[in-house]
């Protein structure tokens, strides 16, 4: 099956490449001018500019190629994506221009202390920074608003590179601009004559700051570093949708312009899957419209809420068991709380599994409730046969007389319809909808349906399951 990109992230992808194509070509220029007017002019201000130039330029290239392999979707061998290779980038381009700090401190050390060099002052020296400043400028906020608009640390590292370059170069003029007054002021100038070192030095020590600095990005991104600030963002952010009662384990990983977050929120254990799921989707939505970009996943741990009822409790407990209950009854005497209740088991349990599961469920009502004195539970199987046999005409009419009978003398209902009478196993399985006024209470409704329920039993033998439904009349 062929997987396709989607049309905002193909376009992405070619404008990051463009960008650092770009890169790459004002790279090419910088390079040969500088180390042509270097070696015309013998400037090591220059020559190191070209040096730097150059690895500017091999880490343009990396810069590039990082940036297309970077834009591949995930696959089975990279299920976070590509977007590492960026790290790795800005990471090579770090290490090479420590390199180059290191024979520009060299060379320095030796013209400043060692050996005498004789540096030309000419007007090229000082048009090549001058265009070396002007393209870097160009390129820097290029790159930057590329960097910032798909959140791509190979654009930002060099982005930054190519603005340190502007000071840098700033550095080499003022030191050409040295050696010329010394040449011209005469002999009680000529300790200006080694300005052109220094600017080489002070070009060194701005290269190793940005260093380390890209350095320190790339590698925090490598080891998964969080962001500072960013987990407590979303902890607040996820603990502000309702039914979250806690967030925690939040764990954050930056792969190229996605962060994926993985969280922890402790919500009600009484809540039904459907509305723990809808509680995590919320926090998902929430926390992306915090964290642009992100890819959330959000796990739900069922939590004992304060003022949970005792029917919750059990219900809960009986839940990690893979127990359904009810009919749950508590009777409270002088040693304890005595709870009877139905369970319904796996049918296919044996009755010594069945036994041990109980006695597993009491054990953590026990340890939960030390209340609780004694748990009776009666055993029923869990499965909903499907029962589709009809009950004869006969039969149904004679529930139908018995209903009329019953609404006669039930006051609050005022009528039926939905009447829907079925032959089962244990007899006729009768399900009726009554319709009452709708300001009644659950209370009043739950003692219609009863009475409702008492009269068909009484008027018509044999009845199986019977479901009273009371809604409100319209």
């Amino acid at each position: 099956m062929l997987v396709t990109e989607p049309s905002g992230t193909l376009a992405a992808t070619r404008e990051k490449d463009r960008a650092a194509l770009t890169s790459v070509l004002a790279a090419v220029l910088l390079t040969g001018l500088k180390l042509a007017v270097g070696l015309l002019t013998g400037s090591l201000g220059i020559l190191a500019e070209a040096a730097h130039s150059g690895l500017d330029l091999v880490a343009a290239l990396m810069t590039f190629f990082a940036v297309r392999i970077a834009g591949r979707p995930p696959d089975a061998r990279h299920t976070y994506g590509h977007g590492k290779v960026e790290n790795l980038s800005a990471l090579f381009e770090t290490l090479l221009l420590l390199a180059t700090c290191v024979w520009i401190i060299y060379e320095a050390i030796q013209r400043l202390f060692f050996k005498a060099v004789e540096v030309e002052a000419s007007v090229w020296g000082f048009v090549v920074m001058a265009i070396s400043i002007t393209v870097d400028v160009n390129r820097s906020r290029m790159l930057s608003r590329a960097a910032r608009k798909h959140k791509s640390q190979a654009l930002e590292a060099d982005a930054l590179h190519f603005a340190t370059d502007v000071w840098s170069s700033s550095v080499v003029i003022l030191g050409l601009g040295g050696v010329w007054l010394a040449e011209h002021l005469g002999p009680r100038w000529a300790f200006l004559i080694h300005t052109d070192a220094i600017a080489a030095l002070v070009v060194a020590t701005i290269v190793v700051g940005v260093s380390f600095q890209l350095g320190k990005k790339a590698v925090m991104a490598l080891i998964d570093a969080a962001p500072r600030g960013l987990q407590e963002r979303v902890q607040q952010v996820a603990e502000g949708v309702p039914g979250v009662e806690a967030v925690t384990h939040i764990r954050v990983r930056e792969v190229g312009p996605v962060v994926f977050l993985d969280l922890t929120a402790t919500v009600d254990r009484s809540k039904s899957l459907e509305e723990a799921h809808r509680i995590a989707a919320q926090v998902e939505d929430e926390v992306r419209a915090a964290v642009p970009g992100s890819d959330v996943v959000v796990h739900i741990d069922p939590g004992r809420m304060v003022g949970e009822t005792l029917e919750q409790a059990l219900s809960a407990l009986a839940a990690q068991l893979g127990l359904r209950l009810h009919n749950m009854h508590a009777h409270q005497d002088a040693e304890g709380v005595h709870l009877d209740l139905h369970a319904e088991l796996d049918e296919r349990l044996t009755l010594r599994e069945a036994r041990e599961l109980l006695e597993e469920f009491e054990a953590r009502v026990r340890e939960e409730i030390p209340s609780v004195h004694s748990v009776n539970a009666h055993l029923e199987p869990r499965h909903a046969p499907v029962l589709a046999d009809q009950a004869t005409a006969g039969r149904k009419a004679q529930v139908e007389q018995a209903l009329r009978e019953v609404l006669a003398c039930t006051e609050g209902l005022h009528s039926w319809h939905g009447l829907q009478v079925r032959q089962a196993a244990d007899g006729l399985d009768v399900v009726v909808h009554c319709l009452a006024d709708p300001h009644i209470s659950v209370a009043t409704a739950h003692r219609l349906a009863d009475q409702v329920e008492r009269g068909l039993r009484e008027r018509v033998p044999g009845l199986g399951q019977v479901l009273v439904h009371v809604e409100e009349e319209r």
